[in-house]
């Protein structure tokens, strides 16, 4: 069985939904631990979950959004400990290891990957957009040597001329701009004002000291594909 078919196979089985393969070569050896590879691995959150966000975060996705991680650092572990067994590096970037340039800036984004593994777009709001889950999708990151086939990196969004989740954002944070990859994040999305706004909110709303919201998924048309299980 190819390398990147027997690794599909072992993180679909420990509970990946998606896993794409991306060149990391042309960063900078610091950024990707010197490693050339990223494995880019998703989980769909849940067709409920998103389904119940209306106008605000519910109790159920605060819930989710920490067991949903939780179990996001776990499969990038056993993921990457199961590339070390095949005889490669290989290293989990689970939340305790991403390294901050910035405040609201990671050195290595994990969206950063998942676009370089052909997996989706960056799309208005920020968030990869996946033809499988829209944006209703969460991400963790395995950097490794192991040789595997790369995809081609997906350069530019899709999102065309919509702009639903830059109406519906109740922080104003997203500008409408459309994502390229050598767009800075600033020139579409005011991160701080998001995180500031979000904040604030789920601490009124839910006793939640963190930004939380999840609008933009809600609304976005490509999610809404997913939720009533159809193809965008």
């Amino acid at each position: 069985m190819p390398l990147n078919e027997t690794v599909v196979t072992e993180l679909s089985r420990l509970g990946a939904d998606l896993v794409g393969f991306a060149d990391l070569s042309e960063l900078p050896t610091e950024t990707r631990s010197g490693l050339p590879v990223g494995l880019s691995v998703g989980v769909g959150v849940p067709r409920d979950i998103v389904g119940g966000i209306t106008e605000a975060p519910t109790p159920e996705y605060w819930a989710y959004y920490n067991s949903g991680q939780e179990n996001l650092d776990k499969l990038a572990k056993a993921g990457a400990e199961y590339i070390r067994s095949l005889g490669f590096e290989a290293f989990a970037l689970t939340r305790e290891n991403v390294k901050f340039v910035a405040p609201l800036r990671s050195e290595l984004p994990y969206k950063t990957v998942a676009a370089r593994a052909g997996l989706g777009f960056i799309g208005k709001c920020g968030l990869l957009t996946t033809p499988e889950f829209g944006t209703a999708v969460w991400f963790s990151v395995i950097l490794t040597n192991a040789p595997f086939y790369c995809a081609v990196p997906i350069i530019e969004s899709k999102c065309g001329h919509c702009i639903v989740c830059r109406d519906a954002c109740p922080a104003k944070a997203i500008s409408g701009r459309l994502w390229r990859v050598d767009t800075d994040r600033d020139e579409f999305l005011d991160a701080a004002k998001c995180a500031s706004f979000t904040r604030g909110r789920a601490k009124q709303l839910l006793g939640v000291d963190w930004p939380l919201c999840g609008r933009c998924i809600a609304v976005c048309p490509r999610t809404k594909y997913y939720l009533e299980g159809k193809s965008p």
